[in-house]
């Protein structure tokens, strides 16, 4: 086979607050055939998520570079024994139309993540990337590993109609907890609690939210899973019961702050209040506390995450866990939806469909 047509998405410079289009640029470039070990792939989903602002896009040493990011992803050539045109590849090869691979290949450069032949028996290969993927392995890991929710609780989770939000809202209820969601306009609350279950959502956007949700929480919050910060956790803080869990997935409301804006961080915040860190294994005797956790936990642990992945496509299956999906058609349209995604625009998962 002859070279083929390639385009990707670089980061041209590090973004100062709110990412801006003219920060990426969108590249042409050649691929040489795959040689030996190789195979070709043509991207066919690709996901959008707020790490990439914390973590990639804020180093100088990655300007030029292909943006980061999970893929599900067509085999169009092969040269790797055990892959065949047709399969489909869950990796993590960036924002990019195609790219060569090799069966050695591992995600988020973490060698107890290889890449996956997807199993369509599990579900829709967009959920990959999704509920049956990183944001689905963070719900589970925070919520049942590090929180360990239990019946009768009270959780509360921010961004709740979110990738990640959601899946911990239903999770709540399915072991037994109430559940409690902070979203973004009066549509998305209306989501969690009548398509997805929750007890209650609250707005964050409205002029009263601090006593909203306080109302919806009479008893206190025993686990809150925080994905935003700044003064979503404020309104939280002062419901937290002793003993309380907080697993903390990321802190969206910090990420475009500069300067003068930059306030303390959850973890920051949460010491200050005196509350202790969790330790690793969750066993807090009682006591409580906070963890920064990565999905990394679960997915790079096996069996552990192949049950995971087989419990909650069970769940999914029996319509004990819904989902819902952002989607952006090609590769021209992922930067505005990204940047969309960082200001709240996204409904669900958000990815692009390629």
């Amino acid at each position: 086979m002859s070279a083929t047509n390639n385009r990707k998405v670089v980061l041209r410079r590090v973004p100062e607050g709110m990412p801006k289009p003219s920060d990426f640029e969108i590249v042409p470039e050649e691929l040489p055939a795959p040689g030996p070990g190789q195979m070709l792939l043509r991207t066919r989903w690709l996901t959008l998520d707020p790490y990439m602002r914390s973590t990639f896009m804020n180093s100088a040493d990655n300007e030029g570079r292909t943006v980061i990011g999970g893929t599900v992803s067509e085999v169009t050539e092969s040269h790797v024994d055990g892959w065949n045109d047709g399969d489909l590849v869950v990796g993590y090869y960036g924002w990019q139309e195609q790219c060569l691979a090799s069966a050695s290949d591992v995600q988020w450069n973490n060698p107890g993540i290889p890449i996956q032949k997807w199993d369509g028996s599990l579900g829709p290969a967009s959920t990959a990337l999704g509920i049956l993927g990183m944001t689905g392995y963070t719900a589970y890991q925070g919520l049942l590993k590090v929180a360990k929710v239990k019946a009768g609780e009270t959780v509360v989770v921010s961004a709740a109609s979110g990738a990640v939000g959601q899946v911990v809202g239903q999770l709540a209820k399915i072991k037994g907890a109430r559940a409690v969601g902070i979203a973004g306009g009066p549509a998305k609350c209306a989501w969690c609690v009548d398509e997805a279950g929750f007890d209650a959502c609250i707005d964050y956007k409205a002029p009263n939210f601090a006593t909203e949700l306080a109302n919806a929480a009479p008893d206190g919050v025993d686990v809150y899973f925080e994905n935003v910060g700044g003064d979503v956790l404020e309104a939280v803080i002062p419901l937290l019961n002793p003993g309380c869990r907080v697993p903390i997935c990321g802190f969206i409301a910090h990420y475009n702050l500069t300067g003068s804006e930059r306030r303390p961080t959850p973890l920051q915040r949460l010491k200050a209040e005196g509350l202790p860190v969790l330790p690793q294994d969750g066993n807090d005797d009682g006591a409580g506390g906070y963890r920064f956790f990565a999905f990394s936990e679960l997915a790079a642990s096996h069996p552990a995450a192949e049950e995971a992945l087989e419990e909650m496509s069970g769940w999914i299956k029996h319509g004990r866990l819904k989902y819902r999906e952002s989607v952006t058609e090609g590769l021209d349209g992922s930067i505005d939806a990204f940047i969309g995604m960082l200001q709240g625009s996204n409904f669900g998962k958000a990815m692009v469909r390629l």
